[in-house]
């Protein structure tokens, strides 16, 4: 599993967060001496929101669906620019009409980047994805990505079915000015008798013109694979990273386990490296998201994880 790209030893978490203490606060001090000028007068800080950092509101889904507004007021209030939702159903976002979704993020200072919005092979139809679309389009979204294979449905036919009509929804998506995606969990690496269909499937056969990769660099990491690798493999392919870390190095595995799930740079991913090589892989914009809720703590979570993102990664 491509150990130059991680940290492999587990026991160390401890000393590295300990150290990752005690940088930020000796970077803290060293920030405030500098701000310091002739006259001793302290230089603002940066707003947070120029970093560009997204939020996959699966993230605090419960949170959102109890409370949204209140819920995307405490993600603006954390520094949040940019939002991705996973709650699409019958034309409306989280029950309210595309237009006044977006205005209650517009007026928080945010923008809708994105959407999950699932699209099932079995039975979409062109007139659904119309209206798919169209609601996106009312939303202001960039991006809308396919999320999700049910677990009955992960075989070669089925993708392969699957490639010919995602192609048909990105085509309907380009034409009110929308990004369809394709969002990866780890299945998609497990092998079919040497097929493995991330590879021999999915890249081939979406066009990049309509489908771009969202990459989840954990379920990448948890399927064994290097991203560097992939973006030197596939360049320009992968315009949204998914960012979420875990707490130790498994070997590769191709279910669903969500339960080494941390919080950005709480984990073994080396997430500089990665990013690093993001105009390779032709990145534009980079999200947080946490599956477990920040383990019955959602907002902690994305609080730290943003926080690291900021401070750790892109210092």
């Amino acid at each position: 599993m491509a150990a130059e790209y991680r940290n492999i030893k587990s026991e160390h978490m401890k000393t590295s967060q300990n150290r990752r203490q005690f940088l930020k606060v000796s970077g803290a001090g060293a920030l405030g001496i500098m701000a310091l000028g002739p006259l001793g007068c302290a230089t603002a800080p940066k707003d947070p929101k120029t970093f560009g950092v997204g939020l996959q509101l699966y993230s605090i889904r419960d949170a959102m669906d109890a409370d949204a507004p209140g819920s995307l007021k405490k993600v603006s209030d954390l520094g949040y620019k940019y939002v991705e939702l996973a709650g699409y159903s019958d034309g409306k976002f989280y029950g309210y009409a595309p237009a006044e979704f977006n205005k209650m993020v517009t007026d928080l200072g945010m923008e809708v980047l994105s959407s999950h919005t699932q699209v099932e092979a079995a039975g979409i139809t062109m007139d659904n994805a119309k209206i798919m679309a169209d609601a996106h389009a009312g939303l202001n979204a960039r991006y809308c990505v396919q999320p999700w294979v049910q677990e009955q449905d992960r075989n070669i036919e089925y993708y392969k079915k699957m490639v010919d009509d995602l192609n048909q929804v990105g085509e309907v998506m380009k034409k009110v000015g929308i990004q369809f995606g394709y969002h990866n969990h780890n299945f998609e690496f497990d092998s079919f008798d040497g097929v493995v269909p991330y590879y021999d499937i999915l890249l081939p056969g979406m066009d990049p013109d309509l489908i771009t990769m969202e990459i989840d660099l954990y379920w990448v990491t948890k399927a064994g694979q290097d991203p560097v690798e992939m973006f030197n493999s596939y360049p320009g392919r992968f315009q949204l990273f998914h960012l979420k870390d875990m707490y130790e190095e498994t070997e590769p595995y191709f279910d669903i386990q969500k339960d080494d799930i941390a919080p950005v740079g709480e984990g073994l991913i080396d997430f500089k490296r990665i990013m690093a090589a993001k105009d390779k892989a032709g990145m534009k914009y980079f999200i947080v998201e946490d599956d477990n809720q920040g383990n019955g703590k959602p907002f902690e979570g994305i609080e730290s994880s943003i926080n690291h993102v900021i401070n750790d990664i892109l210092a």
